[in-house]
């Protein structure tokens, strides 16, 4: 722990700008305890307290640039990408999607204090289309709210995080096991959970090849889309006819539809999470005819690729 604080007071903006940088990228390095120490340190004139917070804006707009100029490139598939590694994948588009679409460019700023969406706010706002001027002006706002803030946090407390270090320096190693073993007690949990909710025993699925029969027949079931408006815009694709109702609108969104007919629900996630959930939503609603399409929107999209295929080799020569 001495050997931790000796590094910040010789190369406190380095660190920072490391730990900063790491965490926007996604990495699981706690950037905020850094800042908190360094804004101790600067009281004692042991650190530069501006050099600190340039370094803190620097990594912010870089790690969170590169996420932004990957949404514009590749869109919905950075977006799957993230939150299929997330231990929060059924929810991390749809928090950052509710967050950008109630306020805009100021969500870049909200996201860097609301876990699991720092990260995915800057690729959907880069795949919605936004410039790269207003990116960057909400981005050095945000960044210079959210290292200020806890900078100034050390600066208050800097009595009381001389006392924790010093305790800490004591225990050495073993509090370092400790916060080890409590993390991967939460990640432990985290995945628990996450893997709890992909369960689907109790839902039914039905196949692409079925649901494709039969909406080519007179009985075609509800197709119902459970992506959110955002999510439908950076991904484009569809099964036609679905139906396109958010999950945090069921069952109340159906109106007319909740009339006993089949429901068949699907989404662009890992694991078919939000569609698991928008079905035993509905059937917890008393609406027992639904299915999950297994692979969801991945799934039909590949079919109707494969299913071109022969018509395209049977072009005469």
């Amino acid at each position: 722990m001495n050997d931790l604080v000796s590094l910040l007071a010789s190369q406190g903006p380095l660190v920072v700008f490391v730990a900063t940088l790491a965490a926007r990228l996604g990495a699981p390095v706690p950037a905020v305890p850094f800042l908190i120490v360094a804004g101790g340190l600067s009281v004692g004139g042991q650190i530069s307290f501006t050099a600190v917070v340039a370094a803190s804006v620097v990594g912010n707009i870089l790690g969170d640039g590169a996420w932004f100029l990957a949404g514009r490139r590749w869109g919905y598939r950075v977006m799957r990408l993230l939150c299929r590694i997330s231990l929060s994948a059924d929810s991390c588009v749809q928090r950052s999607e509710s967050i950008l679409g109630r306020w805009g460019g100021l969500s870049l700023i909200a996201a860097k204090f609301v876990p699991g969406v720092s990260v995915v706010a800057p690729p959907m706002a880069g795949a919605l289309g936004m410039s790269n001027l207003r990116f960057l002006a909400y981005e050095t706002a945000g960044a210079l709210i959210w290292g200020l803030g806890f900078l100034l946090v050390g600066c208050v407390f800097h009595s009381a995080i001389k006392d924790v270090l010093a305790v800490l320096s004591q225990i050495g190693i073993t509090a370092a096991v400790i916060c080890a073993a409590l993390l991967l007690v939460f990640i432990g949990w985290r995945y628990r959970v996450r893997r709890a909710a992909q369960v689907a025993n109790d839902i039914e699925h039905i196949a692409v090849d079925v649901l494709r029969a039969a909406l080519a027949s007179g009985s075609a079931p509800t197709v119902i889309d459970v992506r959110g408006a955002a999510a439908r815009a950076l991904d484009t694709r569809v099964i036609p006819g679905a139906v396109g109702i958010e999950l945090k609108h069921l069952p109340k969104g159906l109106g007319p539809l909740a009339d006993g007919r089949e429901l068949v629900v699907f989404c662009d996630c890992p694991d078919d999470a939000s569609a698991l959930a928008g079905a035993r939503l509905l059937i917890a609603a008393g609406l027992p005819r639904v299915r999950v399409l297994r692979g969801g929107l991945d799934a039909w999209v590949a079919a109707e690729a494969a299913a071109a295929l022969p018509q395209a080799d049977a072009v005469p020569a």
